[in-house]
C-alpha cells in the first residue's frame, strides 16, 4: 500500500498535478467533463493511504472502487458528498468518478480567528466515517453544486479584502445546507436508525448481563460506537435523531432501568447497586437517579414497597 501524507495544500496541488494554489491556505477546483468521462485517480488498483493536515469537502459522482475506513467499506454512489477532518486517514481502491467533480480544501489556520473556527466544531460529519457520506437527491446535489461553483469563482477572482470574507460566508452556507440534508437523510433512513438503536440496546443489555459493568466500568459512547462499527459523532446522531436524546442519554436512562430493578431486590443496598452498575461513587449514582426519576433511591424503594 503507498501512504500518502500531505501537510500543505501545496504539496497535495502538486501531487494532483493542480497548479499551485492562489491562497496557501485555502484552494477551490473542479472537474466538469462530458457525460460519460470517467477519471481513474489509481489507475494501478493498488490501495492508496491518504491523511491531508487540513480539512476537505469533496462532491463526486462515483462510479466504481472502493473508499475505506478502518475495516468498513464506503457506500458509494452517485452525488455523494464527503467531508474529512485534518489527520483522518482514508483508504482509496481503483477508484473511478465520472462527470462532475468538485473539491474544496482548506487549512485551519484559513478559519482561525472567525466565527466559522467555533461553528465548524458543532458540524458533526466532519467526524463521520467515510461510508456514513451524505447521499444527495438530485435538488439538493444541485443547489450544492451551485454553492461549489460560487465558491469557486471568488477563489479565481482576483482576490482582494472582500475575498475571503465572501468565501467564509459561502463556505458557511455550504455547510448549513449539508447539515440540513443530512437531518433529511436520518428521517428517510428511520428504519436504518431504528435498528442501530436496537443494536445500541442489545449491546448495553450483554455488557450488563456479562457482568463488565461491575468490572469494567459504564461504557464510553466512543465504545459503544466501536461494537456498531460507526463513528461516536453519526452514531450519537442518528439516535437523536431518532429518540430526541443523545447517546449518553440513551445510557443513563438504561441505567437508571436497570437500577429499578436491582433496587427492589431483597435486601438490595443502594451502594450495591450503583456498584453493580458501574459508578464508582453511589453518590453519583443517587444523583443522577434522581435527576431523571425525581426521587432518591431511597425515596423510590420506599414509594415502590408502600404500593
Amino acid at each position: 500500500m503507498t501512504e500518502l501524507v500531505f501537510k500543505t495544500i501545496s504539496d497535495f496541488h502538486a501531487y494532483s498535478g493542480m497548479p499551485e494554489p492562489e491562497n496557501p491556505l485555502f484552494s477551490a477546483s473542479s472537474y466538469t467533463g462530458k457525460k460519460d468521462d470517467i477519471t481513474s485517480c489509481d489507475e494501478d488498483m493498488e490501495e492508496v493511504s491518504l491523511i491531508c493536515d487540513f480539512y476537505s469537502i469533496s462532491l463526486k459522482n462515483i462510479v466504481s472502487g472502493e473508499v475505506i475506513y478502518g475495516r468498513t467499506k464506503y457506500d458509494c454512489t452517485n452525488g455523494t458528498l464527503l467531508f474529512t477532518a485534518p489527520n483522518q486517514k482514508l483508504i482509496f481502491k481503483g477508484l473511478v468518478f465520472s462527470s462532475d467533480a468538485y473539491h474544496i480544501t482548506f487549512h485551519k489556520d484559513f478559519i482561525r480567528g472567525t466565527e466559522l473556527y467555533n461553528q465548524i466544531k458543532k458540524y458533526n460529519f466532519f467526524e463521520y466515517r467515510v461510508n456514513e457520506a451524505l447521499h444527495l437527491s438530485p435538488k439538493e446535489e444541485a443547489q450544492l453544486k451551485s454553492l461549489f461553483k460560487n465558491i469557486k469563482d471568488e477563489y479565481h477572482n482576483n482576490q482582494d479584502e472582500f475575498s475571503k470574507e465572501i468565501i467564509l460566508s459561502q463556505l458557511e452556507t455550504l455547510l448549513k445546507y449539508s447539515d440540513r440534508y443530512y437531518k433529511r437523510q436520518f428521517l428517510n433512513r428511520k428504519s436504518i436508525n431504528q435498528t442501530m438503536l436496537s443494536k445500541f440496546t442489545d449491546v448495553l443489555n450483554s455488557y450488563f448481563e456479562s457482568g463488565d459493568l461491575l468490572n469494567k466500568g459504564i461504557p464510553t459512547v466512543d465504545w459503544l460506537a466501536g461494537k456498531l462499527e460507526v463513528s461516536h459523532r453519526y452514531m450519537s446522531d442518528m439516535i437523536k435523531a431518532e429518540t430526541g436524546k443523545t447517546a449518553v442519554d440513551q445510557i443513563n436512562l438504561f441505567l437508571i432501568e436497570e437500577a429499578k430493578n436491582l433496587l427492589l431486590a431483597p435486601d438490595a443496598s443502594i451502594s450495591e447497586t450503583a456498584y453493580k452498575l458501574g459508578f464508582e461513587y453511589p453518590q453519583y449514582f443517587s444523583r443522577l437517579f434522581k435527576k431523571k426519576t425525581g426521587m432518591s433511591p431511597k425515596e423510590y424503594i420506599e414509594t415502590s414497597s408502600s404500593n
